[in-house]
């Protein structure tokens, strides 16, 4: 199983930007998928996550302008992201947990990563 991250970039403050994260590999299910994103230097932390009912849970310095969602039947998250700021510069990873396959259960998945830069 795979996830595949796209729609980084480079922005300017205020900005908006769509991220998306497509599970591939005959998947049937995922139970939690979420973003997180790491800074130069910096450890990979947590910027929101939603379950397969639709639940999110946001980190607060993201909360009012970013907004996660999903597709199941596309196996698919998204993060629209509002009014960026400098401060959410960072590579962006998607996150899926309890991916149920053809092949079996994956407990965490990683995608690759995609850069998203706001300049000032």
């Amino acid at each position: 199983v795979q996830l595949q991250a796209c729609g980084g970039g480079l922005v300017q403050a205020g900005d908006s930007l769509r991220l998306s994260c497509a599970a591939s590999g005959s998947v049937f299910s995922i139970d939690l998928m979420g973003w997180y994103r790491q800074a130069p230097g910096k450890q990979r932390d947590l910027v929101g996550s939603i379950t397969s009912g639709g639940r999110t849970n946001y980190v607060d310095s993201v909360k009012g302008r970013f907004t996660i969602s999903r597709d199941n039947a596309k196996n698919t998250v998204y993060l629209q992201m509002n009014s960026l700021k400098p401060e959410d510069t960072a590579v962006y990873y998607c996150n899926a947990m309890s991916v149920v396959t053809t092949r079996g259960t994956y407990r965490q998945v990683w995608g690759q990563g995609t850069q998203v830069t706001v300049s000032s």
